[in-house]
């Protein structure tokens, strides 16, 4: 089990790294994280919902994901509240005090045995992540998803810390003397991570570290630069924008963003892609993307609030618009939720009125779905997945056709696009019609950069990784002592 010593740590990275690691031993290996936090989703081939952190660790492993890999997902629709999400579909909205007080006793447990169990009976090894802290001492019975689950597994494990954060070696040392001695045993091993320059003097101090713990290091990692999506919105924190092109794409940065894992394929262009969240952001913008949020309603809100909608809607009919999921939602006349499934304060709300559209949640019922559809502009294929709960009623013209039903809204006069397909700029004929109506026309890289970018990504983590291990205590640890 990989713990962080913060939140923050590399434990995802660090999975994903150990998934390849095993997988290029010759070992089946999978990922396993019980309860994730987070609103960037992927949808299985059988149509669950899961993290997309665990998605994509299933790619390292080699493996086909399925719900199993994570079990337990939370996705925060307002402050102290959370959809649930239980093997892959969800099951209900919770505040903070009836998710540890009922869900987890009631519930929590049995789900983590009995995944954990059917993963550990399918695979050699299961690489489990934690979430946070495993020292979070107000919850600590009630986490299932750090010391529960190790001890569940009975799991050794190996805690992280990432450096650039300064104080590394006080954050793993208050990490270790704030857990209980039975728990306390389980760490095999500490983890550095994200160094940046010569690691000699943090091998050094680690040393020293040691020799107080007890426990041995198991490296130092440098900082990789790599091209791989990013889990949770902690990113926004020190990014406002990505790339050098001339152009830019302003992205509307809204409180509830979710799945802006979406945007991803941009940055690869040659194109700047800023993240806005007032009117002046949108100054000098030769695109705009609306992407999804977890709360549609409380977002649209928020952009009437602050100037955002008329700022937006100022330019209609002058850079290309796009919206997905969530912001194609917004991108219509009015958003109904008569039963206060999106917000508590159910009614009626005005949207940004670009499409003849109304979008509604008059049920609880979530579509989760992979999709291989046409752009019906061109002809060509594309592929994505849907994740909402709201219904949309157009009166446009659809942007595809996905299982010989028509998907979505354009007016390509006004280069006004809408879709619920998340992922769909990954392959190059959206992102290709897209990105030729900004500026002059940014030219796009053929063949499927985007992807050859993540399996790269993902073999240069591996690499580093492994390099800067030791890879004898790493087999120790792991129970391997071999490679097949």
């Amino acid at each position: 089990m990989v713990l962080g010593a913060t939140s923050d740590a590399g434990k995802s990275m660090t999975a994903l790294a150990l998934c390849r690691i095993f997988s290029n031993m010759g070992y089946k290996v999978c990922p396993f994280k019980s309860q994730n936090m987070s609103l960037n989703a992927k949808v299985t081939a059988e149509g669950h919902e899961i993290s997309m952190i665990q998605d994509l660790q299933c790619q390292a492993a080699r493996v086909e994901p399925t719900f199993r890999v994570n079990p337990i997902l939370l996705k925060p629709t307002a402050d102290m509240r959370s959809q649930v999400v239980v093997e892959g579909k969800a099951v209900g909205t919770y505040d903070v005090p009836s998710y540890y007080n009922d869900f987890i006793p009631n519930h929590g447990f049995r789900i983590l045995r009995e995944n954990l169990d059917a993963l550990r009976e399918e695979y050699d090894i299961v690489v489990m992540e934690g979430a946070g802290s495993p020292a979070e001492i107000n919850i600590y019975e009630a986490d299932i998803a750090n010391m529960r689950a190790a001890e569940v597994a009975d799991a050794d494990c190996i805690l992280v810390v990432n450096v650039e954060w300064g104080g590394s070696f006080a954050y793993v040392l208050g990490t270790i003397m704030l857990m209980p001695e039975q728990d306390r045993r389980r760490i095999k091993a500490i983890l550095y991570n994200n160094v940046r320059g010569n690691p000699a003097g943090v091998l050094e101090g680690a040393r020293m570290l040691s020799e107080r713990t007890g426990i041995p290091v198991l490296g130092a990692v440098p900082h990789i630069d790599c091209h791989l999506p990013q889990e949770d919105s902690e990113f926004f924190r020190h990014t406002s924008s990505i790339g050098e092109g001339k152009d830019v794409i302003a992205v509307i940065r809204t409180p509830r963003i979710a799945n802006f894992t979406d945007l991803d394929p941009l940055y690869g262009e040659d194109v700047t892609v800023r993240f806005v969240t007032s009117p002046e952001g949108l100054d000098g913008c030769g695109a705009i993307v609306i992407p999804g949020t977890k709360n549609t309603v409380s977002d649209m809100r928020w952009m009437e609030a602050n100037g955002l909608a008329d700022a937006v809607r100022s330019l209609r009919g002058k850079v290309p618009i796009l919206g997905i999921c969530g912001g194609y939602q917004m991108m219509g006349k009015m958003l109904h939720d008569p039963h206060g499934y999106e917000d508590p304060e159910a009614g009626d709300t005005s949207a940004l009125a670009l499409f003849d559209a109304e979008a509604s949640w008059i049920t609880e019922e979530k579509i989760t779905v992979r999709d291989v559809g046409t752009l019906n502009l061109t002809g060509e294929e594309v592929t994505g997945y849907e994740l909402h709960v709201g219904r949309t009623v157009t009166k446009e013209k659809p942007l595809f056709t996905v299982r010989g039903e028509p998907e979505g809204s354009v007016r390509e006069d006004e280069m006004l696009f809408g879709t619920y397909l998340h992922g769909v700029l990954e392959k190059n004929p959206f992102r290709r019609l897209f990105l030729s109506l900004v500026g002059e026309g940014v030219k796009v890289t053929e063949g499927d950069r985007y992807d050859d970018d993540v399996e790269a990504s993902i073999a240069k983590v591996a690499s580093g990784f492994r390099d800067a291990m030791d890879m004898d205590l790493l087999k120790e640890i792991a129970g391997v002592h071999r490679c097949r």
